[in-house]
């Protein structure tokens, strides 16, 4: 099984969030399913489903989370060493065709949102950056077209 790589800042969010999971919102849809249970028949108890389907996402996110964590590789960017190239986990200052200034993290697929600036190594964006330097142009085959992005710098943060 190959391992899925993961930066150390989106390790620790999945982290913070299986315990949320665990610590809060399980023990939280358990009182209410036993709440409703207290309310008599459950067949016709829309609260008592709503709980019950409620349980059934939490915990198939609880083994979802644990399973990406057992599975994955997780890379600290500050701990790359600074060989000047894009590499997964490297934040790459770019310019587009218009000259306008572009920021971006290669990360992993979970953490991926293009708002936030966090590219997952699998985007066409990454896959045409990575073994790139500083000076260096590549093209990327977007659905809007063809892209032209010039290299400003690339840093390990």
């Amino acid at each position: 099984m190959t391992r899925s790589p993961i930066t150390l800042r989106g390790a620790e969010k999945l982290r913070t969030e299986l315990k949320r999971l665990k610590g809060e919102d399980r023990p939280a849809v358990i009182r209410a399913i036993a709440e409703a249970r207290s309310h008599g028949d459950l067949s016709e108890n829309a609260e008592y489903a709503a709980a019950r389907e409620q349980q059934g996402f939490i915990e198939g996110r609880i083994k979802e989370i644990e399973w990406r964590l057992a599975h994955a590789h997780v890379i600290d960017p500050a701990a790359l060493p600074a060989s000047g190239k894009v590499v997964f986990g490297s934040t790459v200052d770019l310019e587009d065709e218009a000259g306008t200034p572009v920021t971006y993290q290669i990360v992993g697929d979970d953490e991926a949102d293009i708002r936030q600036g966090l590219l997952s190594i699998n985007s066409p964006i990454a896959r045409a950056l990575v073994g790139k330097q500083p000076g260096d142009e590549v093209e990327v085959a977007a659905p809007g077209g063809t892209k032209l992005y010039a290299i400003v710098d690339v840093r390990y943060v």
